[in-house]
């Protein structure tokens, strides 16, 4: 018998353009940037608007950890 795959653990929801730039303490045209370049974290594109994961920005921080 086929093993179902695993639900998907979704975020309580994906954080604004202006929450991530806040969280990041960052300008929000800088993530714009970031998004051209396929630099820093990775949103979603949710009817033409960016949305980052929380979680994944979590990852990305403790990736890019110096």
């Amino acid at each position: 018998m086929k093993k179902q795959p695993e639900p998907v653990q979704l975020p309580e929801r994906l954080w604004t353009i202006k929450e991530t730039s806040a969280f990041l303490g960052v300008p929000v045209g800088t993530l714009y940037q970031w998004h051209h370049r396929g630099e820093g974290p990775q949103p979603y594109k949710v009817v033409g608007h960016l949305r980052y994961d929380p979680r994944a920005l979590m990852r990305w921080l403790e990736d890019s950890a110096a």
